[in-house]
């Protein structure tokens, strides 16, 4: 009989529970596939009727995911416990797997039964390799041994990782087509080399408001430099820039009310547009908060239905 609960692997002795066994790992192994394919097909029926993107449920692929968001460098952190969930990737854009490295195909089945069946009569399953990127993990190789973990309701697994270091992280939320945002990004964090820390505050949704966002901090720095009379590299004038001009104005801006909707960099980077447009001022001064509260006011007034607004 397969014990209750069963390890990865020796290295970190992690356990999960197994899935419903039987006593006969054949036939158990097969239920698994087949479970794990249809959960596969249910999956892309919800998605059409959520309307999501096609491509909402596939596997990342490495290389566009890396592109995007500005490779830097790698180094090997050697064989650790990571996380199932984490792994949403692959190396291969043609494994055979969803996004939750569910079977999509039955030219699967037979490797996967292999793994599984083995797991089930008390093997150790060996370390996959995978590349790490933010908080997300790409298989190198290891697909099936991902699979059959997932199909067992394994949490952890263990691995030999490379990080790939980029110049903008990924969560586990990231998404194919989440990739030209993220590659704007790459070219604000290229122009505003802010340190992480301060890089975290800058949230945008639309991809072109990066660009805008770094060309208002260009000009600033420009016009700083002019003021003080000396020149600053670009990580300077970004450190600057967020200590003397973003996080004052989001205070700012936070205490006097203005900020309504969206992140504080949207609302910042919406405001300082306002700001230029009817004063032509590049200060956060107490006329300059009196006309931009007219200007939300206005705005907010606009969003109520008229007939509310009558009565």
């Amino acid at each position: 009989m397969l014990p209750e609960r069963l390890s990865p692997d020796t290295l970190g002795r992690q356990t999960a529970p197994m899935a419903l066994d039987t006593g006969f790992p054949v036939q158990d192994a097969r239920d698994d596939f087949l479970r794990a394919r249809r959960r596969a097909a249910m999956s892309a029926v919800r998605r059409r009727l959520h309307g999501r993107s096609a491509t909402y449920d596939v596997l990342l692929p490495f290389d566009e995911v890396v592109a995007a968001l500005g490779r830097r460098g790698e180094r090997d952190l050697g064989l650790q416990v990571i996380e199932v969930d984490s792994i949403v990737g692959s190396v291969d854009r043609t494994t055979g797997f969803d996004r939750l490295f569910r079977p999509t195909s039955d030219e699967m089945e037979r490797r996967f039964q292999r793994i599984d069946v083995a797991l089930r009569r008390g093997a150790e399953m060996p370390p996959i390799d995978v590349y790490r990127v933010g908080d997300v993990h790409f298989v190198i190789d290891g697909h099936h041994r991902v699979a059959v973990a997932r199909a067992l309701d394994w949490t952890t697994i263990n691995a030999h990782v490379v990080e790939v270091l980029t110049a903008v992280g990924a969560d586990r939320d990231l998404r194919l087509e989440d990739l030209p945002t993220k590659g704007h990004e790459r070219v604000f964090a290229e122009r505003v080399p802010l340190p992480p820390k301060m890089r975290e505050r800058i949230a945008l949704a639309e991809a072109r408001d990066f660009g805008v966002l770094a060309e208002m901090v260009e000009a600033w720095g420009f016009r700083y430099m002019q003021l003080r009379g000396r020149m600053m590299d670009r990580q300077e004038t970004a450190r600057t820039w967020f200590t003397e001009e973003y996080e004052p104005a989001v205070e700012l801006l936070r205490q006097t009310g203005l900020l309504t909707g969206g992140t504080e960099t949207e609302g910042y980077l919406r405001l300082s547009a306002e700001r230029y447009r009817l004063l032509r001022s590049h200060t956060w001064d107490d006329a300059t908060v009196e006309r931009l509260r007219g200007t939300v006011d206005r705005t907010e007034r606009d969003r109520i239905p008229l007939r509310d607004r009558l009565t």
